[in-house]
This record gives structure tokens, sequence and C-alpha cells, in this order.
């Protein structure tokens, strides 16, 4: 299918202050053993974020990937933005750009997910962060209203691994995020016309396996899975939603190692030589993505862990190289994360994927220490993708 309307597409190339990117895990829903995560916090980058900021200019980035916390702010219908004043006073002390994202899997603890009032509640919400950070824009605002939509069903609503630990139910918890999508993004343009609507989920592929080859069809169709909430967010599906192409303005596309896998199966394995004819390169998965949309398209999350981030830095750089030579126009690449983090289950397992790796000091700091191979891979890469 294909669903272009290129009157609408609207560049995104002089928007991005860097083309390259830097994302700050945030997550912030309630975990398979109950407890609420906040990685925002225990990262520590709400209490270091202006010297955050201050590293990656050092690195040549300028534009950050931000979530508010949406149950920090909304306590019972009153909202209060102290938890969001420290970052909005960090990108102007830093000339930071900033996309934020208003609902990173977390929501407050009175609203039931499957309830009108989840909408509700987070349009208001949202036409209340436009208001906030109006004065505090220098240029136009960029939001990313719920991240993940198709990843964020799949977990709370399809497989129980996130709150509220729903099976089988990803199709209905899917609607309801796009419902609440569109109502955020009408309250935003109430107050800030201007303002620029990023919607983020995963692309993958999903493959059969060798020796089952009747699983194809079956692949084919969890493949499919990843066009759904870009679908209809667009009006394209499920027009009762009230999907129009105006809502989808700028595509953000998240890609990782493990982002390919077999049908009932583990994932492919990317980093062996050769490689399994199997996987399919970055570049056509942005064709893809691009020719059935025609909507500016940026990889808003990417990154690898312990010692393969530098090579794959370099693959995702070659890759997006080649997309452009396809006519493929990919804007900016985001390092996700930036810094490291820990496990959403075990918060005593690290990954190693920032570009910053923690020192973790007696006193409790988090130090940030550079990882050399990255930042060096990185140099490479700004010099072929400035």
């Amino acid at each position: 299918m294909d669903v272009r309307n290129d009157a609408a597409i609207r560049t995104t190339s002089q928007l991005f202050r860097s083309f390259w990117h830097g994302g700050f895990e945030a997550a912030c829903h309630i975990n398979l053993a109950g407890v609420r995560r906040d990685m925002v916090r225990s990262t520590q980058h709400d209490r270091h974020v202006e010297s955050d900021y201050r590293l990656l200019r050092d690195q040549h980035i300028q534009t950050v990937r931000e979530s508010i916390r949406w149950h920090l702010v909304d306590r019972q219908g009153q909202l209060d933005f102290s938890t969001v004043a420290p970052f909005v006073q960090a990108a102007r002390a830093q000339d930071i750009q900033v996309i934020w994202t208003l609902c990173h899997y977390g929501w407050p603890d009175d609203v039931d997910l499957l309830s009108p009032e989840f909408v509700d509640r987070f349009r208001t919400y949202a036409g209340a962060v436009a208001r906030y950070l109006q004065a505090e824009q220098d240029g136009p605002a960029l939001y990313a209203p719920i991240n993940e939509i198709s990843f964020f069903a799949w977990a709370a609503g399809a497989v129980g691994i996130f709150y509220p630990y729903m099976k089988d139910q990803g199709r209905l918890v899917k609607q309801q995020l796009i419902r609440a999508t569109l109502a955020a993004c009408d309250a935003i343009w109430e107050v800030d016309p201007q303002a620029r609507m990023v919607h983020i989920d995963p692309i993958m592929h999903v493959t059969s396996p060798r020796d089952r080859p009747d699983l194809a069809q079956e692949a084919a169709e969890e493949t499919a899975y990843q066009f759904e909430a870009w679908d209809m967010l667009g009006g394209y599906t499920h027009q009762e939603l009230g999907g129009h192409p105006r809502y989808l303005d700028i595509i953000g596309v998240n890609f990782y190692f493990s982002n390919q896998w077999e049908r009932n199966g583990g994932r492919l394995i990317w980093e062996e030589n050769p490689r399994d004819e199997r996987w399919v390169p970055l570049h056509e998965l942005l064709g893809n993505v691009w020719n059935r949309y025609r909507r500016p398209l940026y990889i808003a999350e990417t990154s690898h862990i312990g010692i393969g981030r530098g090579t794959w830095l370099a693959e995702i750089t070659d890759e997006v190289l080649l997309a452009r030579e396809a006519g493929t126009p990919v804007d900016a690449v985001c390092l996700y994360p930036v810094i490291d983090r820990h496990d959403w289950d075990n918060v005593d397992h690290w990954h190693n994927s920032g570009l910053w790796d923690f020192r973790h000091l007696p006193d409790g700091t988090h130090q940030r220490v550079l990882v050399e191979e990255y930042a060096e891979q990185l140099r490479r890469s700004q010099e072929l993708l400035p």
C-alpha cells in the first residue's frame, strides 16, 4: 500500500540543529514486578542535565530527545511543571534543541489506560505542556506525543510485561494510544500552530526459520505490524479513530541490532561474517518507510552494547549514506541512549550502551566516562554525515 500525500510533505532539513542527536532513556512504566521505573532519576540525568548537555555540545551534538514524566506532572489532574523546569533551563543555558516526548510508557496512577479519561487527561496535559514551553522555544517546537505506540501496545496489551499486564489486547491498546495521540496533537496545535509532531516506532523485519518455510506468511504479517500505528495516525486505516494525513508529520524510526528475528525464534545475528542472508539492510528498511509515506524521516533511536558500539555506528553511517544515494532522505540519527542505562527489571545490570558509560562512585554518583572507541567512530561518522 502506498499512502503518499506529496502535497503534505514538510521538510526537516532546516529543523534540527545538528544531524547527530542524543537521546536520554526515560522509561517510566510499571514493570512486571510492579515497580514504577523512572530512568531519568535512576541515571541521575535530572541531577546532571546541564552538565550532560555540555558534554553533548563538546561532541557537536545540539539536538536531544527528552521525556516529560506525565505521572510526575499530573497529580490527580493538578499540573506541576517543577520537574520540567531544570531541563528547560539547561537547554536554554547550553543552547540545546529538545524533542519533547510527553508519554514514555507511563501515566498517572489514577487513570485507567482504556478509559475515556485517559484520552481527556492526555489532551489537557499536552495542551498545558505546550503553553508552558511556548515562551521557551527557539524555532518550531518538536513533540513526540507517545513514544513507540506499537511497542507500548505490545508490552502493555499483548504480552503483559508492562502495567496493566493485559494479554491478547494489543490492538485495543494501540487504538486507545492513537486516540490519545490525535487528541494531544490537536491540543498542542491550538496553542502553537507551528509545532511539529514526531511519531516514533521501531522498524523491523521478521523471517521464517530455514526449516519452516510454512511460517513465511506469518512472518510477513508480523513484519507488517510495524506500519499499523502510522497508518492509523494518517487515517489510512481505521478512519473511525479520527486519523488524517496532517497528523503524520515527521516519522522517527528506532533500529537496534535485535530488530530482525525469526518467527517464533531468536534474533538474526548481524555480527556474523558472512552475515545471515535473510538480514535486510537498514537502507532498504528506511526506503520501505519513505516509499510508503513520503514523510520527513530520521533514525530516532539506535545503539549497541559493549565493544560492538563503534562497529554498529559505522554500519549505521554506511547504511544512511546508501539510503540517501537511493533517494531516501534521512535527516538525522539519534544515539539512544547517549548515557548508559540499567535494565528495566534489574537495576544492578547496566547495559554499557552509551556514548558515556558510568563509573559508580562510593557516594552514589554515576560519573560519566566517555567511551573512546565509540566517540572516535562518532567523529568519523560526523565527517561523513555532518
